[in-house]
């Protein structure tokens, strides 16, 4: 063999080499239930502690304008986990979505069909809470996304332990025996007695078992979803006697449309202060408990030298009213229940803060390309990509919203947020001047030196639901 042939025998034994040495980055997807932005304290709200959160955020790029796009749990994880609206599917309810898009891939079942692994743990598609947790069920799960599923299964509101219900027992004298509403647990037992102690467990072994092979893991956190369980030593740091109301406690529903009360709300729910602040309290004890889980499920990631090469998700699937406009629970259009945390980590990029707004959606050709995939050019989320490369890319110009059927529309830029109730606003609309009042407290729909502002909003929604229902499933 003469000196060329062996010069090209090395450079190719070496591109040989190179490649088989080079994995591809592992996905590791984190979800969780009803969580807002007021609890993380690495936005916000200081009174809530979430330390691995914190520590998660500080190490990747944390976006402050996240949104999502059903502020329920069903149709908002049909939406994200299919890369499409709720209006271009037609999936408004407790539903995988599959029987809407019929062969169109989900995200973890793209990388599943590009080499990955796909697991999942507890809730990813919906799952009812408490109810297919405690019968340790797949809800209403996507069978073809995954190769591996595992449910969790726990007592939830009828774990051993100091138990209340805060919600429409005005006088106290009802017992603990409805889990789908506000009631307080304080646990025995410890982390591992509760559902999301167990699926951190199950997320810890799964990334030990598949450490040499690429792996799209997701993990769902059912916490801080009612109802508010927590080992009791999660609710030491959180005193209801010193919680405090959020910023316009008082009613402020005179200029709101009828449609805009929340279904879940302190008259309806007939809460006294006393069991508001209560509740607040052991939502933030229930968003401790889940932050500890994230943190041994993230320490795994590194002691396992896998670190350096898996991207890291965290998001929630929507907010949670804590007491704003006097409202709970989720549902409405307000900030506090659209308005989701999101963090992405990827190896080797620099941490930092995004303020564009982005969307659910975005998450599935965003990691798609991150981990050099082609996913269907389809898709109507956008790859955030560029933002994490420079963060101060604007990727949207505003953030598109529905709830209550489908039939409650929320268009969101940086100076105002519209709310349009039917299509044709029929049952009314809202528009806060979100620069001046951010706490949407003032709505200015019906005052005439607005009614341009307004008809362009009703324009903008007319033209991006025809551009959403365009869609080619």
């Amino acid at each position: 063999m003469n000196f060329k042939n062996l010069l090209i025998s090395i450079v190719l034994f070496f591109n040989i080499t190179q490649a088989f040495s080079e994995k591809k980055l592992n996905v590791l997807f984190i979800i969780t239930d009803d969580l807002t932005t007021t609890a993380v304290s690495a936005y916000e709200n200081k009174a809530s502690f979430t330390p691995n959160i914190d520590k998660l955020a500080s190490e990747g790029v944390l976006y402050t304008s996240a949104y999502c796009q059903f502020p329920v749990c069903g149709p908002s994880r049909a939406s994200l986990m299919f890369g499409y609206y709720p209006h271009a599917t037609g999936t408004f309810g407790y539903t995988s979505g599959r029987e809407n898009v019929g062969e169109h891939k989900s995200w973890s079942q793209f990388f599943m069909e590009n080499g990955y692994k796909s697991m999942r743990v507890s809730k990813i598609f919906h799952m009812g809470v408490p109810k297919d947790i405690t019968m340790g069920s797949n809800g209403s799960d996507d069978s073809l996304s995954w190769h591996e599923r595992y449910n969790v299964k726990g007592l939830e509101y009828l774990s051993p332990g100091e138990g209340e219900l805060v919600q429409n027992n005005p006088d106290g004298t009802k017992p603990v025996k409805d889990g789908n509403v506000m009631t307080i647990v304080k646990s025995e037992g410890g982390d591992q007695a509760q559902p999301d102690g167990k699926a951190a467990e199950k997320a810890i072994q799964l990334i030990k078992a598949n450490k040499n092979k690429p792996f799209f893991l997701a993990v769902g956190f059912v916490r801080p979803h009612v109802p508010f369980v927590a080992p009791k030593e999660y609710f030491q740091p959180y005193p209801w006697q010193r919680m405090a109301f959020p910023v316009a406690y008082n009613d402020d529903w005179a200029d709101m449309p009828k449609r805009a009360i929340n279904y879940v709300n302190s008259v309806k729910a007939k809460m006294n202060p006393t069991q508001e602040k209560k509740a607040i309290a052991a939502y933030y004890a229930s968003v401790a408990y889940m932050d500890a889980q994230v943190g041994k499920v993230l320490n795994a990631l590194k002691e396992e030298g896998l670190e350096d090469n898996t991207i890291v998700i965290f998001t929630s699937d929507h907010g949670f009213h804590l007491a704003e406009h006097r409202f709970w629970m989720k549902v409405s259009l307000k900030e506090e229940s659209v308005r989701v945390p999101l963090i992405i980590k990827v190896p080797g990029k620099e941490p930092a803060v995004c303020n564009s707004f982005v969307e659910l959606i975005d998450l599935y050709p965003t990691i798609a390309e991150l981990a050099g995939l082609k996913p269907s050019e389809h898709l109507q989320g956008k790859s955030l990509v560029e933002t994490i490369n420079n963060p101060q890319t604007e990727v949207r110009d505003y953030i598109f919203t529905v709830t209550q059927g489908g039939n409650s529309f929320l268009l969101r830029n940086r100076d105002w947020a519209f709310m349009s109730y039917n299509e044709d606003g029929s049952l009314g609309y809202e528009l806060y001047d979100m620069r001046k009042d951010p706490y949407q407290i003032n709505n200015l729909a019906q005052k005439p030196e607005y009614k341009e502002v307004l008809n362009h909003f009703k324009e903008l929604l007319s033209l991006k639901l025809e551009a959403v229902r365009k869609n080619d499933l």
